[in-house]
């Protein structure tokens, strides 16, 4: 049986050393690697998720900055916020703390 004219020479590339090795190695560095596709993968994905946590803390930083001015501000405020937040209470006063049951 005769072989179309096209294959042979096709065949004649496939086999040869050049391309067994190159071919060879495009497999070893995307499968065998240890810096394969999927840790490529994987190394874009956890870059992806520190960059949405950048720009949480990002925009956490300016409300912060924001609530801090006004505390700074305003006496009243930084007594109430001290008060809520660290329950500190003037000399003479007594603080009672509620806290909600838990469900079970």
């Amino acid at each position: 049986m005769q072989l179309p004219s096209f294959i042979s020479p096709l065949l004649r590339v496939v086999r040869s050393f050049y391309f067994l090795t190159g071919v060879s190695f495009l497999v070893w560095m995307l499968v065998f690697d240890s810096n394969d596709l999927g840790k490529q993968f994987e190394i874009y994905r956890k870059w992806q998720e520190l960059r949405s946590e950048k720009q949480y803390y990002l925009d956490n930083i300016e409300v912060v900055k924001r609530d801090r001015a006004e505390l700074m501000s305003s006496p009243a405020l930084l007594e109430k916020f001290a008060r809520e937040r660290y329950l500190m209470k003037r000399p003479g006063e007594d603080v009672f703390v509620l806290v909600p049951q838990e469900e079970e």
